[in-house]
């Protein structure tokens, strides 16, 4: 019975855990699409700000194609 007890304290401290945890994950994750949206969005105003002209990444070097740095 004892390690009965023991078990249910610790699914116990699992499930609070998990109840804190959840909605600052869901942050997180919801945070991230929003900002991988944010730069999506500004890839492709570079994009048509160039008008079909080759673009480079300003940090790598490297070309522009589609909605993403390659």
């Amino acid at each position: 019975m004892d390690n009965f007890d023991v078990l249910l304290d610790y699914l116990l401290v699992l499930a609070v855990a998990a109840l804190l945890l959840a909605p600052a994950l869901y942050g997180i994750l919801r945070d991230r699409r929003i900002e991988r949206e944010l730069r999506l969005a500004l890839v492709r105003e570079v994009l048509v700000r160039a008008g079909g002209r080759r673009v480079v990444h300003p940090r790598t070097g490297t070309t522009l194609r589609g909605t993403s740095w390659r």
